[in-house]
C-alpha cells in the first residue's frame, strides 16, 4: 500500500477512462448517456488527490514521484481536462465523434501525459509518451470520413514514431553511460562524465524527442497540419495537454538530471528557442485558417517557453511552470470557441467566419477577445505576466538578445491575433453562417476560463510562489 499515494491520480484518471468504455458498451444505439460526466468526475478527483499529496513527496515502485512539480502540472492538466470535457458536450453529438471512444482516449492520454511528468526512469518516460502519443494519434483521425483527419492522423503517426526512435536511442545511450535508466543514476553518470561522447549523443537524442512534442523548431512541421486535420476540439486538447506533460518531462530531464552538462545543451536549446519564436510568429502572420494561425501561435509559445528552460535560474524554472497554466487557459479557451461554433459542414475555422460575430454572438466575441488578447501578451491578462516573468528571467540570466528576439516576437504576434478581433467587430458578414447555439456547461466553462486568465494577470503572485516551490522539488 505504501507504493500507491504516488500514483493515485493516475488511477483515478484510468479508471474514469475503464468506466467511459464500459459505458459505451452498455449504451443502445440512439441512446444518450453522459460519458464526459465520468471523466469529470475522474478528473475532479484526480485534482483533488493532487492536491491532497502537496508537499508529501510520495513515490511509486521507485519509478513514480508525486512532488510538488508533477502535482503542480497535474493541476493543470486536469483543468484541461475539465475543459476540454465541457466543451466536447456539445461538440461530440454535433460531428457524430463516437462518444465513447473520445472520451475515453481522451482520459488515457491524460494518464499517459501525469505519468510522464511524474516518472523518473527514463524507459518509464518513454512508455508514458507512447500511451499519450497512441491516444492522439487516434484522436487526430477520428473522424472516419474525414479524409484530411487521416492525412494528419498519418503524418502525426509517422513523424512521432521517428522521434519516438530517437528518444529511444537517447535512452540507450544513457543506459550505456549509467547502466541504469533512473534519472538519479544517470545524473550521476553524467555529472562526472566518462563517455563525453556518448554523453553528448544520449543528450541530443533525448532533446529531438522531446522537442517533437513541443513543436520547437525544426522539429514543427507536424503541427499545422495535424492541427488543421484534427477536429477543433482535438486541437485544443492536443495544442494544450500534450505540450504541458512534455515540456513538464523536459524540464525534470534537464533541469534536474542533465543539469551537469548544461554548458553543452544550453547554447545549442538558445539557438533553438531564438528560431522557434521567429519561426513560428513570422508564418503565423501568413496564414488566414485559424486553427493553423494558432497552430504557429503555438510554435512560438513553445520558443518562449524554451527561453525559460534556457534561463535556467529558480526564477525561469517557475515562470515555465506559471506559463504553462496561462497558455493552456488562454488558448484552450480560444480553440474551445471555435469548435463550439463549428459544424461538420461549416468548421468555422477561416478569419472570414468571424466576421460579425460581436452583432450576432456579443458574449461569445467578447471571450474570444480576452483569450486573444492573453495569447498576445496584453496587460491585465495572464499573458502579459507570462511573458514578463520569462523575458525578465532570461535578461537576469544574460540572455539579452534572446529576450529582444521574444519581445519582438510578441508584438509581431499581435497582428494576427488582432486580425480576428478586427473581423468580429469591425466587419460586416457577407453570408450568415450556421452558428449553432452554445450550451450553459460550455458557456460556464468559458467564463472561467476567462475569470482565470484575469485573476493570474491581476493577481498571480500566489500561483507564482506555487511555481517557485514545485521547481524546487526537482532541484
Amino acid at each position: 500500500m505504501n507504493n500507491l499515494p504516488a500514483i493515485i491520480p493516475i488511477l483515478i484518471v484510468v479508471l474514469s477512462a475503464a468506466a467511459a468504455m464500459l459505458a459505451e458498451a452498455f449504451r443502445q444505439p440512439g441512446e444518450r448517456m453522459p460519458i464526459a460526466g465520468l471523466g469529470l468526475i475522474g478528473l475532479v478527483g484526480a485534482g483533488a488527490a493532487s492536491y491532497f499529496l502537496w508537499d508529501k513527496d510520495a513515490q511509486s515502485f521507485g519509478v513514480v514521484r508525486a512532488d510538488n512539480f508533477a502535482l503542480f502540472i497535474n493541476i493543470i492538466l486536469c483543468i484541461i481536462g475539465v475543459l476540454t470535457m465541457v466543451f466536447s458536450n456539445d461538440v461530440v453529438e454535433r460531428e457524430d465523434i463516437p462518444g465513447g471512444e473520445y472520451y475515453a482516449l481522451t482520459l488515457f492520454a491524460i494518464s499517459g501525459m501525469m505519468l510522464m511528468v511524474a516518472a523518473t526512469d527514463l524507459l518509464v518516460i518513454f512508455l508514458a509518451l507512447e500511451v499519450l502519443s497512441l491516444a492522439v494519434y487516434v484522436l487526430t483521425g477520428i473522424r472516419r470520413e474525414s479524409a484530411e483527419g487521416a492525412e494528419a492522423a498519418f503524418k502525426y503517426f509517422l513523424l512521432g514514431a521517428f522521434s519516438s526512435a530517437f528518444f529511444l536511442y537517447g535512452i540507450a545511450f544513457a543506459f550505456t553511460i549509467a547502466g541504469s535508466t533512473r534519472l538519479d543514476e544517470v545524473g550521476k553518470a553524467m555529472a562526472s562524465a566518462p563517455h563525453a561522447t556518448l554523453a553528448m549523443l544520449a543528450v541530443a537524442l533525448l532533446a529531438v524527442g522531446f522537442a517533437f512534442k513541443i513543436s520547437a523548431v525544426p522539429f514543427h512541421m507536424w503541427t499545422p497540419d495535424a492541427y488543421e486535420g484534427a477536429p477543433t476540439i482535438v486541437t485544443a486538447f492536443m495544442s494544450t495537454g500534450v505540450k504541458a506533460a512534455a515540456f513538464g518531462a523536459f524540464v525534470r530531464v534537464f533541469l534536474s538530471t542533465l543539469q551537469p552538462l548544461e554548458g553543452h545543451w544550453v547554447p545549442v536549446l538558445a539557438v533553438i528557442a531564438g528560431a522557434t519564436m521567429i519561426v513560428g510568429t513570422v508564418v503565423g502572420v501568413l496564414q488566414s485558417n485559424v486553427k493553423r494561425m494558432l497552430a504557429y501561435s503555438s510554435i512560438a509559445h513553445a520558443g518562449y517557453l524554451l527561453l525559460g528552460i534556457v534561463a535556467a535560474s529558480e526564477d525561469g524554472k517557475a515562470a515555465v511552470l506559471f506559463y504553462l497554466l496561462v497558455y493552456a487557459v488562454a488558448n484552450i479557451g480560444a480553440l474551445g470557441i471555435v469548435a463550439l461554433l463549428g459544424t461538420a459542414e461549416h468548421p468555422h475555422d477561416q478569419l472570414r467566419d468571424f466576421a460579425g460575430l460581436w452583432r450576432a454572438r456579443p458574449g461569445l466575441a467578447g471571450l474570444m477577445t480576452v483569450f486573444l488578447l492573453s495569447l498576445g501578451g496584453f496587460p491585465p491578462t495572464a499573458g502579459f505576466i507570462g511573458k514578463w516573468y520569462i523575458f525578465a528571467a532570461a535578461v537576469r540570466d544574460g540572455y539579452y538578445s534572446l529576450a529582444i528576439i521574444g519581445v519582438l516576437s510578441s508584438v509581431v504576434s499581435v497582428f494576427f491575433y488582432l486580425r480576428i478581433v478586427v473581423m468580429m467587430y469591425m466587419t460586416e458578414e457577407a453570408a450568415a453562417p450556421a452558428r449553432p447555439r452554445v450550451s450553459g456547461p460550455a458557456m460556464a466553462g468559458l467564463a472561467l476560463a476567462m475569470l482565470a486568465t484575469f485573476y493570474l494577470g491581476v493577481l498571480p503572485t500566489r500561483v507564482i510562489e506555487y511555481a517557485v516551490e514545485s521547481v524546487k522539488a526537482i532541484v
